[in-house]
């Protein structure tokens, strides 16, 4: 292969930058440019996710929507999620990092726009779905070219800088929702989609403009790590990863039903319990402020102790966390667990995604994202479902903190089991990239 060097960067093979140029992490120049692109473009992907929470009581009242359809409702996006993280991460390692990244965008950001119009419930299932498949995409397409820009040895704390997008583009929709909504009933909610057109006008510009070319990145990961060659799923769930293809779709299955689950109901659930709209809302707020902060623990952790190993433990935290809310707390609890939940839930997927990115080789890194999110998310898919169920049932708003709860600790086990996999089946043995995830300690990363 020709090699096509990516210009402004100025690091070495150890991701270290030249003297005197501004480097974020290892990063800088073009390539620092790409990645806060990405992280920006990931903020639409947790804005999103929120702000479907954030309107369900105003479409179930202007069309007349009880919890169960609400919850069917919910449940289309993940559905395109599950399409669009299977598909389009495994186009990001045949036609490339930049065309996958953009392509996500743009399908997102149309859709979602075309949310705002819908003239009744089963139109705007339609788009929802449509929007899933670009924010299915872009979470994968955008983690998968973050790994190949930015050095080995921080991509924990890389992952977490992408990933604290969708936290803070939640706290984004519950921030604007209480001001948006209730002023314009007739029409706040479809305000509330419209907002899809800031990163296609903003954002897309840059990043037709900073994202390097395929070919500069190929040729640049190439120089880095060596030649690979094309692979694919066959390769994916063959002998020597299938074990850990499929420990890694399981956990981030639960991981992602908690976390999504959360995300989509967590509004609906507090006003269910008594709290009026505002209240309900600050609750979504301190889930997704927990997310954004305490990921800062989480990726020291999981540069210092390994992914893996610190996934077990936030996990746990959040399951435990969740559990709690069984005992009826006082508010001041109840914001500290939701805080708790956020940084086991978000955290863990953010170590879910750190491994996953360390594991592979760069010829199957998008596809084995895609997987992992793409299988992952069909936890997203279930959780509004039964989300809106159980409360039609009758079984109450506990019976959801428990289904939530449950999963988050079954994540920790997951991510046990995968840590005993790789450690007992040669053929499970990470690649040299991971290895050097880790900050430079003694410990081996996990």
């Amino acid at each position: 292969m020709t090699s096509v060097a990516i210009p402004d960067q100025g690091r070495d093979d150890a991701g270290a930058s030249r003297q005197g140029s501004f480097s974020v992490l290892g990063v800088s120049g073009r390539r620092l440019a790409a990645v806060l692109v990405g992280w920006f473009f990931v903020v639409f992907d947790g804005y999103d996710l929120i702000v479907y929470g954030t309107v369900q009581t105003s479409l179930a009242h202007e069309w007349g929507l009880d919890n169960a359809t609400l919850g069917t409702i919910g449940s289309t996006a993940f559905i395109g999620m599950v399409i669009g993280a299977v598909a389009i991460g495994r186009l990001s390692d045949r036609l490339g990092r930049k065309t996958a990244v953009v392509g996500s965008v743009t399908v997102l950001s149309v859709f979602t726009l075309l949310c705002a119009f819908a003239p009744g419930p089963w139109t705007f299932v339609v788009f929802r779905l449509c929007a899933g498949i670009g924010l299915g995409g872009l979470v994968p397409s955008v983690n998968a070219m973050t790994s190949d820009l930015v050095p080995a040895r921080t991509m924990s704390a890389w992952a977490t800088v992408m990933m604290s997008g969708v936290p803070i583009g939640g706290s984004l929709a519950a921030v604007l929702a209480p001001f948006i909504v209730p002023a314009h009933p007739d029409w706040g909610w479809r305000a509330m989609f419209l907002i899809a057109l800031v990163p296609m006008v903003i954002g897309l510009p840059i990043a037709l403009k900073v994202i390097p070319s395929s070919r500069a990145i190929e040729a640049d990961v190439e120089k880095r790590e060596g030649h690979t060659e094309p692979a694919g799923f066959g390769q994916l769930l063959g002998p020597r990863y299938r074990a850990v293809s499929i420990w890694f779709a399981a956990a981030t299955f639960v991981t992602l039903l908690a976390w999504y689950g959360l995300g989509a109901w967590l509004p609906r659930l507090m006003e269910t319990a008594g709290y009026d709209f505002g209240a309900a809302l600050m609750f979504t707020l301190a889930l997704n402020l927990g997310a954004v902060i305490g990921s800062v623990t989480t990726a020291w952790a999981g540069d210092r102790f390994g992914p893996l190993a610190t996934g077990i433990v936030a996990a746990g935290v959040a399951g435990v966390a969740l559990l709690l809310l069984l005992t009826y707390p006082p508010v001041w609890a109840v914001y500290l667990i939701l805080i708790a939940a956020g940084v086991g839930t978000h955290g863990t997927q953010i170590l879910i995604i750190a491994a996953v990115t360390g594991f592979y080789p760069h010829s199957l890194r998008g596809t084995a994202l895609g997987w992992s999110l793409g299988v992952g998310r069909i936890g997203a898919v279930l959780a509004p479902q039964l989300a809106g169920w159980l409360l039609a049932w009758g079984l109450g708003v506990g019976s959801n903190f428990v289904m939530f709860g449950v999963a988050a600790l079954l994540s920790a086990i997951c991510l046990l089991i995968l840590l005993r996999v790789r450690r007992t089946h040669p053929a499970a043995e990470p690649t040299v990239r991971e290895v050097n995830v880790s900050a430079p300690t003694a410990t081996p990363a996990a």
